[in-house]
């Protein structure tokens, strides 16, 4: 990104220019479109809504509160049907006796979440922006440069042109190429563990209970789908999990057998197998000179917690309420105390969350006895004590601190 001093060159404008057309990226859109801001959304791959790519294995686990942003901003209804409600958590560390149960009716009638295909989500959103006059879709687009003027920025669009804009959001990524031409550095590490993804059906209803088990080589979860299906999230030593992926269908679905032991009846895998090494991330800053990261741009987690796209979903409402806010008061969306105020608000709630989850991978990865006999000792307390309990499902629900309007359900 570079500076001119001149004038704003003459060419099309739009309010917010969003580049990258992920859930995040989609998500802002949308919630801005609604509130009659102008944005253009530019990605790399196909955005047709009439498209359905397929089952590719990648799901989500939606928090309680990033459900109601999506119902606020009037997304749900096209992903609703393709929703499964989780209902209840179970939490069990290895093979001991004690286990940490959380049954969404303590809290009232609502789930902790819904598991959903991201195929739906993202089909949902592209479906919402067909009802909206205010979202426009570029691609397949890249950003070929930036040049900040008094006011506002030009990108050029490569196949598109050049576009002004008030203010630019990367939702390009981990890898932002926005982040880096900004000169924002990116602090964090990898961990020992690869991660593997894939869908399993099974012979027994799953009766909407999210298992969390955690292994010596790191967390086993089964997350309830659609049917008699489960998302399978499965830690491994990088050279076991290579191992694993390369295993033949029925040595594949023994492996997985024997780790649910049984609770599902007979499971086998179907759909594609992913894997990919877990690391963190954070971005020292999540803003720049008329620039404001989203998403896995700004920060990536392990998926311990199965919070990752929903801290996405927080810079979306966060950022959102910045700038419908800033836009209705008729000031500069893309101004230096906006963009402050976001990197403030995000920065010390993505801190927090991935400190918190590194910590929990650190304490339920580490096998030596004394502190295996801690935790099962803390899992049964947590167990036990009501009130304690009630607030550890209020953080899986995501409905703790200090909300932006959308994750509390309300418009903006």
């Amino acid at each position: 990104m570079s500076s001119n001093p001149a004038s704003m060159p003459t060419c099309p404008r739009t309010d917010v220019l969003i580049v990258g057309g992920g859930l995040a990226g989609l998500s802002l859109a949308v919630a801005l479109g609604r509130a009659g801001i102008d944005v253009t959304v530019a990605e790399r791959a196909s955005m047709d809504s009439t498209v359905d790519p397929g089952f590719d294995g990648r799901v989500t686990a939606i928090a309680y509160a990033s459900w109601r942003l999506l119902e606020a901003i009037g997304a749900w209804r096209h992903m609703e049907a393709h929703a499964q409600p989780i209902l209840d958590i179970r939490v069990t560390d290895g093979a001991a006796p004690v286990f940490l149960n959380f049954d969404h009716r303590a809290l009232g009638n609502e789930p902790f979440g819904y598991m959903v295909e991201n195929r739906h989500i993202r089909l949902g959103l592209l479906r919402t922006i067909q009802d909206l006059g205010t979202v426009h879709l570029q691609y397949p687009a890249t950003v070929d440069g930036m040049e900040v003027h008094p006011g506002g920025v030009t990108a050029r669009l490569g196949g598109h042109g050049a576009l002004r804009a008030s203010l630019v959001v990367a939702a390009d990524g981990r890898k932002s190429p926005l982040r880096d031409a900004a000169g924002i550095r990116v602090l964090g590490h990898g961990y020992p563990e690869t991660g593997i993804v894939t869908t399993i059906e099974h012979e027994k209803d799953h009766l909407g209970i999210a298992h969390e088990r955690f292994l010596p080589a790191g967390p086993f979860a089964v997350l309830p789908i659609t049917g008699k299906r489960s998302s399978l999230v499965w830690s491994e030593k990088h050279h076991v999990a290579k191992a694993m992926v390369a295993l033949d269908d029925d040595s594949f679905n023994a492996e997985i057998s024997k780790r649910i032991e049984g609770f599902l009846g007979t499971v086998r895998a179907v759909g594609p197998r992913f894997s990919y090494p877990y690391a963190v991330h954070v971005a020292q800053r999540f803003s720049a000179d008329r620039l404001a990261l989203v998403g896995d741009a700004a920060h990536g987690m392990h998926p311990i917690a199965g919070q990752g796209l929903n801290l996405g979903w927080r810079d979306v409402a966060a950022l959102a309420e910045l700038l419908v806010d800033t836009a209705r008061l008729g000031l500069d969306m893309g101004s230096p105390l906006v963009l402050e105020r976001y990197d403030r608000w995000r920065r010390i709630d993505t801190l927090t969350l991935t400190a918190a989850t590194d910590s929990l991978n650190t304490l339920f990865t580490n096998d030596v006895a004394p502190v295996r006999l801690l935790r099962d000792a803390g899992l049964a307390v947590v167990n036990r004590i009501d009130p304690l309990k009630r607030f550890f499902m209020q953080h899986a629900r995501g409905t703790v601190g200090t909300l932006p309007r959308l994750l509390k359900g309300e418009a903006l």
